[in-house]
């Protein structure tokens, strides 16, 4: 069945991602796709409409917020009237605008990636990169993955596709010859670009050696070719050159849409990206040049450096005055017809052989196809302490991220966050507000299964709110007939009884509950809780890979911790009992330091840097603090390189035992207590028995016999890590049900 695609993009007037667009359009129609476009229009609207495809007016070619809002709304409309199965989106404002309405509207979005963008200030937001991404070239896929973390998987490698029956030596250049006053066997240089100020270098270039081409060759005319906010400019100076001249050398007619007359009218091309690649389409000696920089007269030894930057020069030498000058009279003086014609034929068969218009469609169908597919695949809405800065719970929403991808590639996971677009961005995970509540009623009754995410969720010493808050969500999830997994959580402590009764009323509503440790179960049960659905396995965090100490190396020199002597990573947060016992904790690091430097680690902005340097600050030794804001994986790195670590956080405990570091732990909660059992590792007890001399004798045997502790956490990591598998086979079995 034919699928009808909204196109997206500025305006159609000359320029590479424009004609790019137009022939994708045109053969995604001839393949039997429905197409509409929707644009600021332009000199290629006709071109459009005469082969059949609707086009709609909107003003996206600018980021005036008036204008945007415009286009939001017009674009919304389109959307209801039209119900394409997919949005395309090309260029930076057409993606924003489709990105806000993806997200409301929830249809298939791809975009394209035609160039790099600037991300500097706020510019880096206005930016999105769909759901599936096409870059045009291998350099722009690497641009997307490094600056703005699109995963590679998500995007489709493709080529400007050329029609070669419109792009061909067989072309006549009689009618714009005739237009412009060439006479036939005049010597022509063409030219094809946008006249903007970041396209128009070469044509400057152009301009300003004219005299000197003149010299060599007596009646040379310079077909310069396209509309652009410099182009008065551009023109005032070719007409002053021209009076110097004292004949119509540089003829600039403006924005064109016959541009494979204005390609066969030439001798020789000079341009990049698209418009070079139509020239070599032509059969013409192509000069690859343009403000990114130069590759030259094109060919077989150019191959190579023009398709990494899809012939537009990115990374290559400026271009400059004289490489354009010495190129230009080298091929229209020193190379006779018959070598230029050798140029021109080999450019041609690169064309047919890597830049057909139908190899660039199928690469958007797949990645159309890929899009469409995550509509049959499921779609899994989490809810937990997300989006709070926490590193210990972004590294659980990871990890159930990584385990969801075993389960089904193409399967999505929502999070509700408390800072959605910061989940988004740095953890390429689509999130929406905890606390928005229209967002959450419109994803509930979406999604296809609610987890309640990793973490002590379901406990009331934080406050009886925050408990109400997850227990309800677990009843809307019901109540719309969604199945519910408790995934790996911690229970307790809950003190009040009816806040007991809550919790082990939503236990038995959900259809699989799995627990972290044995305590969590232990809680449960004695609520009341039964059924065969709870069952215990191991924390999420446990899923995650091992990370690369070389890195944490790296980090720990960037924040200015000496690597040259023994390291103990410590990690404490604000607790019941924590400032009477500080100064107590203060002596323990102190006499630490004359042995290993004590590094504190922060796992939660900014409550631990505070409890961090409120211990800092009682102390006369020298520490040092991690504090920056680091992804669990780099903080994990860190922890790789240290020798031990004491800590009241569990997941950093967790952390540093993935890595093999021997831990000293301090109770503040009983996961932290029960974590420890599980890892046989030794605790310096609670806050209120807390003692520096008893806890330094403990630190000491962990540094002493690090490699017998190592080994045992070993033992029980590598257990712990085949039963957090548990997990994904039952969150893989509840929805093979749905």
């Amino acid at each position: 069945m034919s699928k009808k695609i909204l196109m997206a993009l500025m305006g159609l007037e000359i320029g590479g991602a424009e004609t790019h667009v137009v022939e994708l359009s045109k053969e995604l129609a001839r393949q039997g796709f429905e197409i509409v476009v929707a644009s600021n229009g332009g000199v290629y609207e006709k071109e459009l409409t005469e082969a059949g495809i609707r086009h709609y007016q909107v003003p996206m070619h600018r980021r005036t917020p008036s204008l945007m809002l415009r286009s939001l709304f017009a674009l919304r409309r389109i959307i209801r009237e039209e119900k394409p199965d997919l949005v395309h989106a090309h260029a930076r404002i057409p993606a924003f605008l489709c990105g806000i309405l993806h997200r409301h509207m929830h249809f298939p979005f791809v975009t394209s990636a035609h160039w790099v963008f600037d991300t500097s200030g706020m510019l880096r937001h206005l930016t999105d990169w769909g759901e599936k991404t096409v870059a045009v070239s291998e350099d722009i896929k690497q641009y997307l993955m490094d600056n703005y973390g699109v995963p590679e998987e998500d995007i489709f490698v493709t080529i400007n596709g050329i029609d070669t029956d419109k792009f061909s030596p067989d072309i006549s250049s009689a009618n714009i010859k005739r237009e412009l006053g060439i006479a036939e066997g005049e010597p022509v240089i063409s030219y094809v670009s946008r006249m903007d100020e970041s396209r128009a270098l070469v044509a400057r270039q152009l301009i300003a050696i004219a005299p000197k081409i003149v010299e060599r060759i007596p009646g040379v005319r310079l077909l310069i070719v396209g509309g652009g906010d410099v182009y008065d400019e551009l023109l005032k100076k070719a007409n002053e050159t021209n009076e110097l001249l004292g004949y119509p050398c540089i003829l600039m007619p403006g924005a064109r849409t016959d541009i494979n007359e204005v390609v066969a009218a030439g001798d020789i091309f000079i341009g990049v990206s698209r418009a070079a690649l139509e020239a070599m389409a032509a059969a013409k000696a192509v000069i690859v040049a343009g403000n990114e920089g130069y590759i030259g007269l094109f060919d077989e030894s150019k191959l190579a450096v023009a398709q990494e930057n899809n012939f537009c020069c990115r990374g290559c030498a400026d271009s400059t005055e004289a490489l354009l000058l010495a190129d230009v009279l080298h091929a229209m003086c020193d190379l006779d017809e018959n070598a230029r014609a050798a140029l021109g034929a080999y450019g041609r068969e690169v064309i047919f052989s890597h830049y057909s218009v139908r190899r660039m469609a199928l690469d958007c169908v797949k990645a159309y196809d890929a899009s469409l597919a995550i509509r049959t695949a499921p779609r899994i809405l989490i809810s937990g302490y997300y989006g709070f800065q926490n590193l210990g719970d972004d590294a659980i929403l990871l990890a159930v991220r990584r385990q969801i991808a075993k389960i089904d590639p193409a399967a999505s996971l929502v999070a509700l966050s408390n800072r959605p677009a910061e989940t988004r961005a740095r953890y390429d995970i689509d999130a929406i507000g905890r606390f928005d509540p229209f967002a959450v009623w419109r994803e509930m009754r979406r999604c296809d299964c609610f987890i309640s995410g990793g973490g002590s969720l379901l406990q009331d010493h934080t406050s009886t709110r925050s408990l109400l808050y997850y227990t309800t969500l677990i009843r809307m999830a019901k109540h719309y007939k969604k199945p519910v997994m408790f995934y790996a959580n911690g229970i307790g402590p809950v003190h009040q009884s009816k806040n007991r009764d809550r919790v082990r009323d939503v236990a038995q509503m959900a259809d699989i509950v799995t627990l972290r440790d044995m305590d969590s179960q232990r809680e449960l049960l004695e609520m009341g809780a039964q059924g065969a659905n709870i069952r215990v396995t191991a924390d999420p965090v446990y899923a995650l890979e091992c990370a690369d100490a070389e890195l944490g190396r790296a980090a720990l020199r960037e924040q200015g911790v000496p690597t040259d002597r023994p390291l103990v990573g410590i990690s404490v947060r604000f607790a019941d009992g924590m400032e009477e016992h500080m100064d107590e904790f203060a002596v323990f690091c102190d006499a630490m330091a004359t042995r290993a430097t004590p590094v504190f680690i922060v796992m939660q902005t900014p409550s631990d840097r505070a409890a961090s340097e409120a211990v800092r600050a009682r102390m006369k030794e020298a520490s040092c603090i991690v504090d920056a804001p680091y992804e669990p994986q780099r903080m994990m790195a860190m922890l790789a390189c240290m020798d031990a670590a004491v800590t009241m956080r569990l997941h950093s405990l967790i952390f540093a035992a993935k890595q093999r570091v021997p831990v000293l732990g301090v109770v503040y909660d009983p996961k932290v207590a029960s974590c420890l059992d599980e890892l046989s590792m030794p605790s310096a007890g609670t806050l209120a028995e807390f003692d520096a001399k008893r806890a330094l004798a403990m630190l000491y045997d962990l540094l002493d016999r690090r490699g017998e502790y190592a080994a045992t956490l070993d033992t029980h990591v590598c257990e712990l890590e085949r039963r957090v598998e548990e997990n994904a086979d039952c969150l893989r079995t509840l929805l093979e049900k749905k």
